[in-house]
C-alpha cells in the first residue's frame, strides 16, 4: 500500500486492504506507524476525504464513519455520540417505560427520551443531531434526567452546549508554572503525599513524599511525568497500579470532561490523538464517552521499594489555576513486602499513638502525579 506521511494515496483506495492495515498517523508535529484494522478507518469518498479522516483521530471506534478531530474537539460529532451512547445504555426497564413486542434499538427509542423529558420528538432528534446551540439549561436538565445522567454527566452536557454556542472571548491562561506559594504549601505538608496536576495528567509539583510514592511514573523515560502516557505506553504501569484497568477508565473519563469544558486546549487534543493512536486500550475507553470527576476515592500503587499500599485520597481544585488539581493521599493499608526494612514503611495494625505509615524519601525531591 502507497503511504505517505499522514495521508493515503488514490492507490491505497483501490488495493485489498490486509484485516491490519498500517498507517502513519500524524497529529501536530509528531507522527507514527499504526497498525489499524481496516474497519476502524472512517469511511471517506475519494482519496482526499479518507486522507483526511486520517490526518485526525477518531471520536468513536469501531464505528465507522465516526467523526474525528485535531487541534480541537468536534463539538457536533461529540454531542451526537455523547448523547446516542446516554440512550443506549437506558433500558425501558430501568427508565420505567412499559414496552412490548421487538425493539430495534438496544436502548430507549429517541421518542421516548423525548416523552421523558418533556420536549418534541424533533428537537430531542435536532439535539442528538449534535445541534445543542440555543438549547436552555432547564431542557438540558430535562435530558439528563431523562437519560439519568450523573453529575459528571450532566455537566458535561452542559459544557457540550456552551461550546456550542456563539465563540466567545477567551478567557485568562493558565499559566504552566507553578506560584512559589503552591510550592511552599506542598513542601509544608510532611506526613502525606501531595501534588499538583493539571487536565492534561501532567505532574506540575509535589512534596518529598509524593516524589518518592510516584518515582516509577515521574522517572520513567517516556512518560515525561504525564501520567496519562505512563498509564498507556509503559508496561510497568500494570505492576504499578494493580487496579490498572479501574485507573485506565478514569482517566480516560476525566480527559474527555476535560475536553469538553475546554475544547480549544490543542495541548489536550494532541495528547488525547497520540493515545488514540498509539494504544488500542485508550482508543476503545475513548470510544463509549464516558465521564467522570476524579475528586475522592481509594487507590493501590505496588511500588518498588516499599510493597503493596493502598491509599484514600482527596481533590481539591485550585481555582486560581483553572484545571488544575491538588492531591493528597492518606495511608489506609500497607503491606510490607519481607525485603523491606522496618525504617521504610510502618505496619498497618499501628496503635492509635504511633504515627502513620510513611515512605522513605531516600533523600529524593520533588515530583508528582495520580493515576485514574
Amino acid at each position: 500500500m502507497a503511504r505517505r506521511r499522514g495521508r493515503l494515496t488514490a492507490k491505497a483506495m483501490t488495493s485489498a486492504m490486509p484485516d491490519d492495515a498500517p498507517v502513519t498517523m500524524a497529529t501536530g508535529a509528531w507522527s507514527v506507524d499504526v497498525m489499524a484494522p481496516v474497519h476502524l478507518l472512517p469511511r471517506a469518498r475519494g482519496a482526499a476525504g479518507l486522507a483526511a479522516g486520517l490526518s485526525v483521530y477518531w471520536q468513536s471506534v469501531p464505528r465507522a464513519g465516526s467523526a474525528s478531530y485535531g487541534g480541537r474537539v468536534d463539538n457536533q460529532a461529540e454531542a451526537r455520540e455523547f448523547l446516542r451512547t446516554r440512550r443506549a445504555r437506558l433500558t425501558p426497564q430501568l427508565a420505567g417505560i412499559i414496552s412490548g413486542g421487538r425493539r430495534r434499538v438496544a436502548g430507549l427509542r429517541r421518542e421516548e427520551v423525548a416523552l421523558l423529558a418533556g420536549v418534541s420528538v424533533d428537537y430531542y432528534a435536532k439535539m442528538e443531531r449534535g445541534t445543542l446551540a440555543g438549547v436552555s439549561p432547564d431542557v438540558l436538565d430535562a435530558v439528563a434526567r431523562a437519560l439519568q445522567l450523573d453529575e459528571a454527566e450532566t455537566e458535561h452536557l452542559h459544557d457540550l452546549a456552551r461550546a456550542a454556542g456563539p465563540v466567545r472571548a477567551r478567557g485568562r491562561t493558565t499559566s504552566a508554572t507553578v506560584r512559589p506559594s503552591l510550592q511552599r504549601l506542598l513542601d509544608a505538608v510532611t506526613g502525606a503525599p501531595v501534588w499538583i496536576t493539571n487536565p492534561r495528567k501532567d505532574t506540575l509539583a509535589t512534596n518529598a513524599l509524593s516524589r518518592a510514592l510516584l518515582a516509577p511514573m515521574l522517572d520513567d523515560p517516556a512518560s515525561g511525568g504525564n501520567n496519562a502516557r505512563f498509564t498507556f505506553l509503559s508496561p510497568a504501569a500494570r505492576v504499578y497500579y494493580p487496579d490498572w484497568e479501574h485507573g485506565a477508565d478514569s482517566i480516560v473519563a476525566s480527559m474527555r470532561s476535560a475536553a469538553g469544558r475546554n475544547p480549544h486546549d490543542k495541548p489536550l487534543t494532541d495528547l488525547i490523538g497520540e493515545l488514540v493512536t498509539r494504544s488500542d486500550e485508550f482508543r476503545y475507553r475513548w470510544s463509549a464517552h464516558n465521564v467522570r470527576f476524579h475528586r475522592t476515592g481509594t487507590k493501590r500503587i505496588r511500588h518498588p521499594d516499599v510493597g503493596d499500599l493502598e491509599f484514600t485520597y482527596e481533590g481539591l481544585e485550585l481555582p486560581d489555576s483553572p484545571g488544575w488539581m491538588l492531591y493528597a493521599y492518606t495511608p489506609s493499608r500497607v503491606r510490607r513486602p519481607r525485603n523491606a526494612s522496618s525504617s521504610s514503611v510502618a505496619s498497618p495494625q499501628h496503635a492509635p499513638d504511633r504515627p502513620p505509615p510513611r515512605i522513605d524519601t531516600g533523600g529524593r525531591g520533588p515530583g508528582d502525579r495520580p493515576t485514574g
